[in-house]
């Protein structure tokens, strides 16, 4: 196990808010009339390293009401666990009965206003000291990539909502009505400006051992899917060929290498969220820099201390992902973990163990569900579980660093944006880039995951489609994809979705905090 990756981030989160518009107090720090004379860029980056900190630990960035929103509203996974354990997420997120007022859709919305809080009083610090130096510009730019990141996931979720960008002292300040999503989209688009400006080109320039600390390539990768969910393709292509020809990232040759543990921070991770624990972490907290996010998608069979007890089974293929899924690609089989048959073994992604069986919803006498999420199966590494203590433990995988963005989004999004103009060459050329990795690169005689000459804009468009869909399985991409797309009803309509769902109602609790300043979404 890698563990050169860990960030002691020895300053770590900002104090969470019960709700945004109701929040009583901000941060344990100075008031606004003071004059700020003790503080210094140390101060500043402080507040940098809680940010890092809140990716890891507050549950709407890693852990379970993340998966639910990306993951679990699509056709290819599905809340998992047994049918007794976290039920009205199916009802939610499964079936598309959203919640006004359920404890993951406010835990959502409460943790992305909590970074965002967390951003704008790190700037203020940096505005009232005139901090000029480069470590300051640096977090600066690091500041404004965490909070575009945090806005641009509130408005995939719910479209228009509250643009705060000022620090709150005093709960009135957070009562603010909803922008439009033009002018969130402007705001996003000048906090990307500052970050890709300021951020630098690799995070060894930070000084010391920092991996995971963005970069350039972050603010313009997250810059380019912000326009792709505007359909400005002349931008997405800018973005894009800036990222690549950075020359700083590069395909990991073996698909399956991307999830193991020695995979973390490759030459294909543009950003992950880093976590680590120790020797004996499950005993000891002092070496526990963990996040939940690897144990809630782990195999969970019912039991305290049961072999094969792994974590909380959350996010898992269903029927209809292995159904549609073309057997010959060998992508499948490196990301779904079947009950009752073995891993696979090393060239899997595997550990050479066989899974138990699938018995019914209820997992008596098995395992509640078919299949299982193998792109955090690294999971079940025996050595790091003996390293860390966590034996049929269900808080284990603690260590599994969630891959945010990687390189091939990159490739996909310029194939999809270069289709879009009439550049029908380059979409193919970069499409048969993702196509010869799944094969294993094997070149283009390979009659595996054969490549896919352009024959026209619509066909090209279905192909682009269907990579993106194989690529990124179980990584919370489906459903945002066939939101934007305008597949959402004809592809989720059969499972409950309507035209409304494609936003998330604002939690009641919020709107009632505001005293009504705050107004629903329309359609809910």
């Amino acid at each position: 196990m890698k563990k050169n990756k860990i960030i002691y981030w020895s300053l770590l989160a900002a104090l969470p808010l019960l709700a945004v518009m109701g929040c009583k107090k901000f941060l344990d720090r100075k008031p606004l009339q003071a004059t700020l004379s003790d503080l210094n860029q140390g101060a500043l980056e402080s507040k940098v390293f809680g940010m890092y900190s809140n990716l890891r630990t507050l549950a709407g960035f890693s852990l379970l009401p993340w998966l639910d929103f990306h993951s679990i509203r699509d056709d290819d996974a599905q809340k998992g666990s047994d049918d007794n354990d976290g039920r009205e997420i199916i009802t939610e997120f499964d079936t598309y009965q959203y919640s006004k007022d359920d404890w993951a859709p406010n835990t959502y919305w409460n943790d992305h206003y909590t970074m965002i809080n967390a951003t704008n009083d790190a700037l203020h610090i940096a505005d009232s000291l005139k901090l000029s130096d480069a470590g300051s510009i640096r977090n600066v730019g690091e500041v404004c990539f965490f909070r575009a990141y945090s806005y641009f996931e509130l408005v995939k979720a719910y479209g228009e909502v509250p643009l705060i960008n000022f620090p709150i002292r005093k709960a009135s300040d957070g009562v603010v009505p909803k922008s439009t999503v033009t002018a969130l989209y402007a705001f996003i688009d000048s906090n990307l400006q500052v970050a890709a400006a300021n951020l630098p080109l690799t995070n060894s320039e930070y000084g010391g051992n920092y991996p995971g600390r963005l970069t350039k390539g972050a603010a313009y990768t997250l810059w380019a899917q912000t326009y792709l969910f505007r359909q400005n393709w002349a931008q997405v292509i800018a973005m894009c060929n800036t990222v690549i020809n950075s020359k700083q990232y590069s395909l990991v040759p073996e698909f399956s290498d991307i999830w193991r543990d020695a995979g973390e921070n490759g030459p294909e991770s543009i950003w992950e969220m880093q976590a680590y624990d120790g020797p004996g972490a499950a005993s000891n907290g002092s070496v526990d820099y963990g996040s939940d996010f690897g144990t809630s998608q782990q195999i969970r069979r019912n039991g305290a201390s049961v072999e094969w007890n792994l974590g909380w089974g959350w996010n898992t293929p269903t029927d209809k992902l292995v159904a549609d899924w073309p057997a010959d690609d060998p992508r499948k089989s490196k990301t779904i973990l079947y009950s009752g048959q073995s891993d696979g073994g090393t060239a899997l992604g595997g550990f050479g163990a066989t899974i138990p069986a699938y018995s019914n919803p209820s997992g008596t006498g098995g395992l509640a569900q078919k299949y299982w999420n193998k792109k955090l199966y690294t999971g079940n590494d025996p050595a790091i579980r003996l390293s860390t203590g966590y034996i049929n433990n269900s808080g284990a995988a603690r260590w599994i660093n969630h891959r945010i963005l990687r390189y091939a989004d990159v490739i996909l999004m310029l194939a999809e944006a270069a289709n879009e103009t009439g550049d029908g060459a380059t979409a193919a050329k970069n499409l048969e880039l993702i196509r010869n990795r799944a094969s294993g690169n094997i070149g283009p005689s390979r009659t595996v995951v054969a490549p896919i000459p352009f024959v026209n804009q619509a066909q090209m468009r279905t192909a682009i489609k269907n990579e993106r869909r194989w690529e990124f399985a179980m990584e919370g991409y489906r459903f945002y994809d066939l939101v934007r797309w305008g597949d959402a009803v004809s592809v989720l309509g059969p499972l409950g979705y309507v035209n409304r769902a494609r936003y998330y109602p604002i939690p009641q609790k919020a709107i009632d905090l505001s005293g009504g300043v705050l107004k629903q979404n329309p359609e809910w």
